[in-house]
Order: structure tokens, then sequence, then C-alpha cells
């Protein structure tokens, strides 16, 4: 039995990424959720910069908005399938981007911060990478006793829900850390909390619906997202 929250877990469920019910299916929901905050390129080589791209489920969501989707993962069997999906795949660690500063027009960092160290670090790394005017997506768990609830004790005992033992709750994110980090970088989040629909999931559970909408919601106390632009850099009047 692998430890809690070993990215491990992912090379063993590598057959998992695109079954159409298998048992990353809610992180499909997830990807097309993630993708409705993404915005359309404004500039010729706009840059996505996917972090823990996994097997690329993002891709089709955001494929006809006109960035070059690059994705970052550490996994070997993973970046296959993503390079596959039209992502162009670097193999690396979102906690040390192996990016220059300021290259890209979007930074996503979809379902990793709950499986890192010190998610504020990563955001800041983020928001380092980041182009002025740019736009910082996040998704992932909070520290509550309902992130911890329904992503662990009832997420994982129900189908579509995380496979067991992929998430430790004791890295899920402090949300007032992630937006002072974010902030100490000039990018100011806004938070809504996610969650399926319960209809559309009753539907899937019957395989009479091929996917489940993700709602948004008020509370940030589970699941929830983020989004923030960085400021454009000011231009000094000469002396």
């Amino acid at each position: 039995m692998r430890p809690l929250n070993d990215p491990g877990q992912y090379d063993d469920l590598a057959d998992q990424w695109w079954a159409p019910r298998g048992q990353f299916a809610m992180l499909h929901w997830i990807a097309e959720a993630r993708a409705r905050l993404v915005p359309e390129a404004v500039r010729e080589g706009s840059l996505l910069l996917d972090l823990a791209c996994g097997g690329g489920l993002l891709a089709p969501h955001v494929a006809g908005k006109g960035h070059r989707h690059v994705g970052l993962d550490l996994s070997p069997t993973a970046l296959p399938l993503a390079r596959d999906h039209g992502v162009v795949p670097v193999r690396g660690d979102v906690t040390r981007l192996p990016f220059a500063s300021a290259v890209a027009d979007v930074v996503v960092a979809g379902e990793v911060l709950e499986h890192v160290p010190d998610p504020p670090e990563l955001v800041r790394e983020a928001c380092r990478v980041l182009r002025p005017g740019g736009t910082l997506v996040i998704d992932t768990i909070a520290a509550t006793w309902w992130g911890r609830f329904s992503s662990v004790t009832v997420g994982e005992r129900i189908p579509a829900g995380p496979p067991k033992r992929l998430h430790d709750p004791a890295l899920f994110v402090d949300r007032r850390a992630l937006s002072r980090a974010a902030s100490s970088c000039g990018v100011l989040l806004t938070m809504t909390g996610l969650r399926p629909s319960a209809l559309d999931y009753v539907q899937w559970l019957a395989g009479r619906k091929p996917s489940v909408r993700m709602l948004t919601t008020r509370s940030t106390a589970g699941l929830f997202q983020a989004v923030g632009t960085k400021p454009l850099t000011r231009i000094g009047t000469p002396s």
C-alpha cells in the first residue's frame, strides 16, 4: 500500500486518465469548470502554463482559446498522454518551476496545491512566471472539516470520487494564506466554491449522462476555485 499523497499513485492508475467512467472521472468535470476561468488569448504566441497537467484533461476545453498549451508534470506515464491530446509536455517539479519570470499569459494550478507541502510558495512561483496582465487560475481543497469530509470521508467512497489515499488532509489549503501569498505578488484572488450537480450525478450513475456539471457555490469550505490577474507593470516617468 502506498503512503498518503504518494504521486506514484498516478502512475499506478495511468490507464484511468481518459477512461470515460474511470477513477479520474471527476477530474474531467473539474477541468471543464477550470477552463471557464481561462480567458481567450489576446496576443499571438500566448502561453498557457498548466501546472501538474496530468494526462492533459484541460486540453480539450481550452483548445479553441488561442494559447500554446504547455503542461508541467513529474509523472512519466501522464506526460505522453498529455502530448497525445495537444499539450506540449515538460517534465518537472511544480515547486521549482523551470521557467523564466513573466513568460506565461495564463498559469493554471488545478488540483495540485493540496498535494504540496507549501501551497503559498507554489502560488508565489506561479505569479513569478505570470506576465503582467496575465491570469492565475486555481482549484483545490480547503483545509476545513468539510473539505476533509467531502473529499476523503465521502469522496473516496463514491463512484468518480478520488482514489483512496490519493489525498493527505494535512496538506489541504489554508484559503487566507493562499490569498496572502497571491496578494504579496499583486494578484487579488476571487474565490468561489465548486460542487457537482446532484441531478447530473444521479443521471451519470444511471448511464444517462456522459459527464457532470460542476456548479459554483458561495461557500469555499470544500472544493473551490480562485482566479486573479497580475497587475500591469507601471512605467515610471523619466527624471
